[in-house]
């Protein structure tokens, strides 16, 4: 699932993730990501830091209550080592930035990781 306000964002997370046979739920701000991850029951959530209603920290914070075992990443254009230190205190496992070149495919390499579709968990499991 992706909750991120801009829905470009959303439909470029959703195109890339669906090439690679991943269903895809979105959602617009963290209010509605919480309400809409607790109905869809996602495998994974990544959340944007700066969106209005709610903000991807705060959201992360009420996820990881309601969903203590969903794995969430957080991709933004504000990185850093304090958004860093907060993200992985709300429960965030990796803070993956908007504005790389190459944001879009770590953002895939390790949402499949995390999801265990990497070549290492296919190669494991064979």
């Amino acid at each position: 699932m992706i909750v991120d306000d801009h829905a470009v964002i959303r439909r470029m997370v959703r195109e890339v993730f669906e090439a690679e046979d991943l269903n895809v739920f979105d959602a617009a701000n963290g209010a509605e990501g919480v309400q809409k991850a607790q109905e869809v029951k996602p495998s994974l959530i990544i959340l944007d830091l700066s969106m209005p209603v709610m903000n991807g920290l705060d959201a992360a914070r009420e996820l990881k209550v309601l969903m203590p075992h969903v794995p969430l990443l957080m991709f933004t254009n504000n990185p850093g080592w304090i958004v860093e230190k907060e993200a992985r205190s709300a429960g965030i496992s990796a803070v993956i930035s908007k504005s790389d070149s190459n944001g879009l495919k770590q953002l895939l390499a390790r949402a499949k990781a995390l999801l265990g579709r990497d070549e290492t968990s296919a190669q494991r499991a064979s």
